[in-house]
This record gives structure tokens, sequence and C-alpha cells, in this order.
């Protein structure tokens, strides 16, 4: 298809599309002719991962670059993990970290096969040091409970992953799950946060 059906298919305006081949992050078409190329399912594919990664997930141009490059290599899906955290997860210096907050994630985490400079365990300890510093330091039922529920969604991201036949699948979901999966337990949160408040507080009240 030229590329003016490709914009009518995926709802991409021409200018955007042409904006994403200038970014590098959707690949060239096939040449047919001066200034004239096509375009097949795999770039009507690639434009609903891009409107994914930015719209929904909030990424940068550059992040979704990234993690996009990871999803076309030929790393291994540990690494492609690693890649697709490291873009989504803010940068935490962990010097303005706190022994006592590093040492109270690390208890929780204990058993856990996670690198120290691992994002999510430096957010975790920000978190627990932002806390303190409201003074409300005590977090000792609401953390494990939060931490038991991550490690039943890493499971559940996995086994999803697992499920795609090819390599190229299993890549795009590990980044596309990864930056797209924040958002959705976010939102699911905010449901399970209005049910349970509503049979706490509210007599299972509407």
């Amino acid at each position: 298809m030229k590329m003016a059906q490709l914009s009518t298919t995926s709802e991409v305006p021409v200018a955007t599309i042409k904006y994403y081949l200038r970014e590098g992050l959707l690949p060239a078409g096939e040449k047919s002719g001066p200034n004239q190329s096509l375009y097949g399912p795999d770039h009507l594919r690639r434009l609903r991962v891009i409107r994914g990664l930015l719209e929904v997930g909030g990424l940068s141009v550059a992040a979704a670059r990234e993690v996009i490059d990871a999803i076309d290599s030929d790393l291994g899906l540990a690494h492609t993990f690693e890649i697709a955290q490291r873009t989504v997860s803010p940068e935490i210096d962990p010097e303005a970290l706190s022994a006592q907050v590093v040492a109270q994630v690390d208890e929780v985490l204990s058993g856990w096969h996670v690198s120290p400079e691992n994002p999510g365990r430096l957010a975790a300890a920000r978190v627990l040091q932002t806390f303190a510093e409201l003074g409300q330091p005590d977090l000792s039922g609401w953390v494990p409970a939060y931490a038991a529920a991550a490690l039943a969604v890493a499971e559940a991201d996995l086994d999803e992953v697992d499920a795609r036949d090819d390599r190229e699948s299993k890549t795009e979901m590990v980044v596309i799950g990864t930056v797209l999966g924040d958002a959705l337990f976010a939102g699911l949160r905010r449901a399970a946060q209005e049910h349970v408040s509503s049979q706490r507080y509210s007599g299972g009240a509407s």
C-alpha cells in the first residue's frame, strides 16, 4: 500500500508517519519509484506499537526509539527486559537514598534475584524515603503486601510473554507489556480501590 492508504488504514496522519520515518521509529518502505514507497502489514503493526508507546505509555520519542530498537535487535529476553525497564523508569541517584530505606527494600525483596541498580529497587527505596520524610515511617504491613502483588503480576507478565510463539512476538510483548502494563495495573488498582472502599466503608453501596 502507498503512504496515503497506510495513513487511512492506521488512522495516523501522513505528516505523522513521515515524522516517525525521520525519527527511525518506523522502517522505510520498499522503493517503488522516485519518491514513492510501498508499505505492508508490518508497517501497520509497527504504527500501532508506536502509538501505544507514545500515547498510552507516555514515552518520549527518544525512549520509544530505544525500546523499538530492542524489539528489532537479536538481544535475549532478559536484556530486552532490562532495556524496557530502564527506559520507562525515572533515573534515580542511589547516593540520594538513605541506607535505612534501601535496607528496608532489600529485606522485603529477600530471596529475589534483583541487581543493585534495578530501577524498581531504587524507586521503591525512594518511595519509602518520601514516606519517612512525611512522618509515616511504619509501612511494615503495606510494603510486603505490595511486594507479593508485584510478584504475582511479574509471573503474569512472563506467562504472557511465554504464550507468544516466536521471538519477535515475545520481544514485542516484553517491551509493550512493560510500558503498557504499568498503565494497566494503575487502572485496575484504581478500580479495585473503589470496590474495596465501597465494601469497607459504604456497606457495599455503589
